[in-house]
């Protein structure tokens, strides 16, 4: 269930962080029976494109099929904290670090059930337009939406 939420995470310090669930699924393990680890870094962009959709409710179809934007992640670091495995349900967190005029960097976490850190991540985000692949502006009702989950340190 994906949801806005108060930060929890002692590390996070803000008024609110994006939360979803990911289930661990076969097709993420490799033959140890653990995440292969870009599996991780696609639920980093599933995490972003659900929080478009359900914390911000702009989604990707009102993003690129409607607008003829993007949101393509132009920066990623990833640490790897401690495995995980198949069947397992992870919370995933997005907290939005910083909003430049076309820009987000936001945080992400994915925690096993009893909240152990396992991944963490960086992205930087560009609004930009498809045709030229020119950054844009974030219109001023979608910048409203986002500063919602800024957290500070």
């Amino acid at each position: 269930m994906a949801e806005a939420q108060t930060a929890t995470n002692p590390a996070f310090k803000g008024p609110a962080s994006f939360q979803t669930e990911v289930l661990v699924r076969f097709a993420d393990c490799d033959a140890a029976g653990i995440v292969f680890y870009p599996r991780f870094l696609e639920m980093f962009n599933n995490l972003v494109e659900d929080w478009c959709s359900a914390g911000l409710n702009f989604s990707f179809n009102d993003i690129v099929i409607k607008n003829g934007w993007g949101l393509p992640t132009v920066h990623l670091e990833a640490d790897f904290i401690s495995p995980s495995r198949l069947g397992e349900v992870l919370i995933a967190k997005l907290f939005v670090r910083s909003l430049g005029t076309s820009s987000i960097k936001a945080d992400i976490l994915l925690c096993g059930p009893d909240q152990s850190e396992r991944v963490r991540g960086k992205v930087v985000l560009v609004l930009t337009d498809r045709r030229s692949h020119k950054a844009l502006a974030f219109p001023e009702g979608l910048r409203k939406k986002i500063s919602t989950f800024v957290v500070s340190e």
